[in-house]
């Protein structure tokens, strides 16, 4: 007769041999089967269950002093562009001080080649990018918005067809959208760089409003409101809309600061606000030439274009951390 396969051979230690041994019963005292647990890290035990001390309020401040100035640079330059419609230190062809005088208190930000006043141009340049970003961002919202709800509306080959577009679209940089706006047009003007800086932002946004769009209608409401015999353009309306504007406005804020910069990357190759407007960009094509003799002709826009997207950018944060606290705490 054969023994079991599982009965342990009599050569075989037993695995809890070691409890007969009364050295380890002397030292141990009677054995007790610890049980199983996972490997132990390389810290005590008790510090896993002790929380998390919550963030300093210096901590939690800081966010919000940095979009505080964020806001501040923005109304900086708002009040600034406002104040040029009704005044400013000097009229803008006016040539009657020195060429290239330094800031001093009769010019406060010096003058140009010409003679002209430097913070006119300024105040005026500021009136013209906030001019061309409001213009630009409300025309690529116009086309992007429709077109990103109506892909999201449309059929699985509509969609794909659409969403295809926008990433083309997306492939080319919005200056070379907007150069080539302006060369079919053969006219460079105010109008016509607000029209082409927004023709050259529609696809983001409309690539941002289909991907919103699509999330909101997978809601539960959405289906509760067609069963209740609500129509589809009372549900993009009353619920679609409502639901996208707060992350669309953050989008919208970013691509503000894209057509400023857009705007004077056209000024300076000539492609903007023709003279006498005084755009930042035209201001930083005059200059290059004199930028070793006469500095501040070239720095002094330079940062306020810098002072502007900065503050744009910051603003546009502070308005993503409002809206959604989730992924600031993430």
């Amino acid at each position: 007769m054969t023994d079991r396969p599982d009965a342990p051979r009599p050569d075989a230690p037993w695995p809890d041999a070691h409890r007969n041994d009364p050295r380890a019963e002397a030292h141990d005292g009677p054995h007790v089967s610890a049980p199983a647990e996972g490997p132990r890290s390389a810290e005590p035990t008790e510090t896993s269950e002790i929380p998390a001390a919550p963030p300093s309020p210096r901590r939690r401040s800081r966010p919000a002093a940095v979009h505080w100035l964020g806001y501040a640079l923005v109304a900086v330059i708002l009040l600034t562009g406002l104040l040029s419609l009704v005044w400013t230190p000097y009229a803008l062809s006016d040539m009657a001080g020195s060429r290239l005088e330094p800031p001093s208190l009769r010019h406060w930000a010096g003058t140009d080649q010409l003679g002209r006043d430097l913070f006119t141009q300024l105040m005026i340049g500021a009136r013209i990018a906030l001019i061309v970003g409001t213009g630009a961002v409300a025309i690529g919202a116009a086309i992007g918005i429709v077109a990103g709800v109506l892909a999201a509306f449309a059929t699985r080959f509509l969609d794909d067809a659409l969403a295809a577009v926008f990433d083309i679209l997306i492939a080319f940089p919005t200056l070379l959208i907007a150069m080539l706006v302006v060369a079919a047009r053969e006219s460079a003007s105010l109008g016509t760089a607000i029209l082409a800086l927004g023709i050259g932002l529609s696809p983001i946004v409309g690539r941002v409003t289909r991907i919103l769009t699509k999330r909101v209608l997978a809601k539960d409401y959405i289906t509760a409101a067609r069963i209740s015999g609500t129509g589809w353009p009372m549900v993009v309306a009353d619920h679609v809309l409502p639901n996208i504007a707060p992350f669309l406005g953050v989008n919208l804020a970013l691509q503000f600061g894209l057509a400023v910069m857009a705007e004077a990357s056209l000024s300076y190759l000539g492609l903007g606000a023709p003279p006498p407007n005084a755009s930042w960009g035209r201001m930083l094509q005059e200059a290059q030439g004199t930028v070793y003799s006469a500095p501040w002709a070239a720095v002094l826009p330079g940062l306020a274009l810098f002072a502007l997207v900065i503050g744009v950018n910051l603003t546009a944060d502070g308005l993503r951390d409002r809206f959604d606290p989730a992924g600031r705490e993430g």
